[in-house]
């Protein structure tokens, strides 16, 4: 209950739709009962008494109230329905903004596939027990209070024969209640992993056929869509065996009714005409209770959803603004690390980072695999929280500026470069959408992207497809280089930015680098040692911690690690590339 407590704030700002809903829902329970009432004349004035003049009336009547009821409920869907649909609008809305707040450790914990689900999914369902079954089972109450009213006065005895099966239908909910949310949450949990694993092939395709591995996961796939499968068909099971008990139940009241009504008629005591004209308002009495079972359904999937939503929403972001958080400006001096130290989960790795970094300088990150390198740079954008330690620019610890004027004076090329499906010219503005297109025009320039560019079918207009895929590699990452350039950041990091392009590629993109860090400070993380010769400083990390920093010549003299790096991967690579 406290769950769907939070849900019905969500229908706030909908309250007065809400209401004109609930006077239609009123309106077509009136009607309905009005159609049980015209059963009565039809019979006994018509059929029985032979009476012409109502014969012409009471036809046109029940069309009339049919009609009227059709208008009711097609205005009480309309409203329910909008409703419905602007709601799971707000809640995609709010879980897709609380997402993209979350911090970098959040999207490591959770895959992909359940956070797409939760917005997709979970967030139809949820509609479902917000209106669809509210509506239902307002409706039904109107109706039953408006049937039970007219029975009770059509005949009070007849009418407590006919409730004897309440208690039933009650137990009976109850059970059922209990089983539909177990196997909603379990449908919903496969979902999840399913999306998750479709994603992940779909992304890896060119891995998947690389290693012939499409048996291997076209196994997987089978095995989570048959778990998928055996939770559905226990929802179903649930609901296929839950509708017949409830009519075994329903009918059990009817035949008591007929039973005893049929004895009053034949012993006198009610007309044929009465008899029918309660049966029917009974007929349309049982409709909202058995139809409460499909509600409970409804109402249990949606709980068990909005669980997993609001399981989300109350993730708050790791890392975000302190109270009284400053505004960094784009005039910096220094960048320093004291004594930092990170950490993943129970993982140490980083440890007593110490480093002071002039304006304008760069600074080249080398060591072996796993060193930290990329957790370093990770570090200074804040993508990351620092475990011990700080990092301050001009003094002032990062933690104490505002996330985003702290990222608004960094820009960030990687060796993975990420393109939206999108034109190349908004590709190349995501950092502003504000700027002219003469201004991304000279940053493709800049980035010596133009000339590809306007190679392509539609030039600047050309849709580059998921991930950039109709670019090469060289082109997507002069494309992220132009992005870069076109925020024109004072702080750039370079994650291996050159290290999977072939010759030709490395060194057109070089190229479209060394004019991104002219007077930017700048932060190279190399496997390429040949690429960094020429930084201001090479800082060596070996196991979390650095180990060495100098200038290319000084560090070579010193015979340490990164002579051994410089030894290892030249003797792999004979002929250096000095950028």
């Amino acid at each position: 209950m406290e769950i769907y407590k939070r849900l019905l704030i969500y229908l706030k700002p909908y309250k007065v739709r809400l209401a004109w809903s609930a006077v239609f829902m009123l309106l077509t329970s009136a009607l309905i009962s009005l159609q049980a009432y015209l059963v009565q004349p039809v019979l006994d004035n018509v059929f029985l008494n032979k009476n012409m003049k109502l014969l012409f009336l009471l036809p046109p009547a029940i069309l009339i109230v049919v009609i009227l009821k059709g208008a009711a409920s097609y205005a009480r869907d309309y409203l329910l329905g909008y409703i419905g649909q602007r709601i799971v609008n707000d809640i995609r809305d709010e879980l897709y903004s609380h997402l993209t707040s979350l911090s970098f450790a959040y999207y490591t914990r959770t895959p992909t596939g359940v956070l797409i689900s939760r917005i997709i999914n979970d967030a139809n369902l949820v509609q479902g027990a917000l209106t669809r079954a509210p509506s239902s089972l307002v409706q039904g109450v109107f109706t039953m209070v408006a049937l039970i009213g007219y029975v009770i006065y059509k005949d009070w005895r007849l009418a407590a024969f006919s409730v004897l099966v309440l208690p039933l239908l009650g137990i009976a909910l109850s059970k059922f209640s209990r089983r539909f949310r177990r196997t909603s949450t379990e449908m919903q949990e496969q979902y999840g992993g399913l999306t998750t694993h479709l994603h992940e092939t779909i992304a890896g395709i060119r891995i998947v056929k690389a290693f012939g591995m499409e048996p291997y996961e076209n196994r997987r796939f089978a095995e989570r869509n048959r778990g998928l499968f055996n939770s559905l068909m226990r929802i179903l099971k649930t609901s296929a065996i839950s509708s017949p008990i409830m009519e075994v139940i329903n009918t059990f009241g009817i035949v008591v009714v007929i039973f005893v009504g049929g004895y009053w008629i034949i012993h006198g005591r009610m007309t044929v005409g009465e008899f029918f004209s309660f049966m029917t308002a009974l007929y349309f009495l049982y409709r909202p209770i058995k139809d409460l079972n499909n509600v409970n359904s409804t109402v249990q999937d949606g709980v068990a959803a909005a669980k997993r939503i609001f399981e989300v929403l109350d993730t708050a972001p790791e890392i975000c603004d302190r109270a009284g958080a400053v505004t960094l400006v784009r005039d910096f001096r220094t960048i320093e690390f004291k004594n930092v130290s990170f950490k993943y989960e129970e993982e140490l790795v980083l440890k007593d980072i110490s480093l002071k970094v002039k304006a304008g300088e760069t600074i080249a990150i080398v060591g072996k695999s796993g060193g930290g390198k990329t957790t370093l740079a990770n570090l200074i954008p804040r993508f990351y929280d620092v475990s011990d330690g700080s990092i301050a620019i001009d003094g002032r610890d990062l933690r104490d500026v505002s996330i985003a004027s702290l990222r608004s004076l960094m820009a960030v090329v990687t060796q993975q470069t990420f393109l939206f499906n999108d034109t190349v010219k908004n590709n190349i503005a995501y950092g502003d959408t504000a700027q002219p297109f003469d201004c991304v025009v000279k940053a493709a320039r800049s980035a010596y992207a133009d000339e590809f560019i306007q190679a392509l079918p539609r030039g600047y207009e050309t849709v580059i497809g998921e991930s950039g895929v109709k670019l090469s590699g060289g082109q997507r990452q002069r494309v992220a280089i132009a992005r870069a350039l076109l925020k024109d950041a004072p702080i750039l990091i370079l994650d291996e930015a050159t290290s999977s392009l072939d010759t030709q590629s490395e060194r057109e993109v070089q190229k479209a680098l060394d004019t991104l860090m002219q007077g930017r400070t700048s932060f190279v993380i190399a496997h390429r040692l040949s690429t960094i010769m020429n930084a201001d400083r090479i800082i060596v990390l070996k196991d979390g911690r650095i180990v060495e920093q100098g200038r290319h010549e000084e560090l070579l003299s010193r015979g340490g690690e990164y002579k051994n790096l410089y030894e290892q991967q030249f003797r792999e690579e004979p002929s250096p590339r000095t950028v």
